[in-house]
């Protein structure tokens, strides 16, 4: 019974996380398909952050956002907070932004979780962009 109990347990948890886009996350190239950088959701004042935790390519590692132009300005890409302010809102986290850090921009974003992957859509204006993300085994 108590077996059985444990099981049952742990069961739930995977369903919760599954549900969940806290956590870590890899990001891709669009053109390549390769991993770029890693990115890590976590809440803060009831909110959804995210922010890069590691890169792909070792050469990246040392760049800085030189083309923003807000408070994340020439700080460095590893630990660059690229989700801001995201909130749930029946399946679909919003009224939050992602910035680029190749171009500076920050954009309007949604971000929803399609058969276990990451939707990550960038808005300018009508026009938008969307990512797949795959999380972190």
């Amino acid at each position: 019974m108590r077996t059985l109990i444990i099981l049952a347990f742990l069961l739930g948890m995977n369903v919760l996380h599954a549900q969940s886009i806290l956590g870590k996350w890899n990001t891709f190239d669009d053109r390549t398909g390769e991993n770029r950088s890693t990115v890590e959701f976590y809440e803060k004042g009831g909110r959804i952050y995210g922010k890069i935790i590691g890169l792909a390519s070792a050469e990246d590692a040392q760049k800085t956002c030189t083309l923003c132009t807000d408070d994340r300005k020439n700080k460095p890409i590893i630990g660059l907070e690229i989700v801001r302010g995201m909130a749930k809102k029946s399946n679909l986290w919003q009224g939050g932004t992602i910035l680029d850090p190749e171009d500076g921009k920050a954009y309007t974003c949604k971000i929803w979780l399609e058969e276990g992957n990451l939707k990550v859509r960038g808005y300018v204006g009508v026009f938008y962009r969307t990512q797949t993300w795959k999380r972190v085994e």
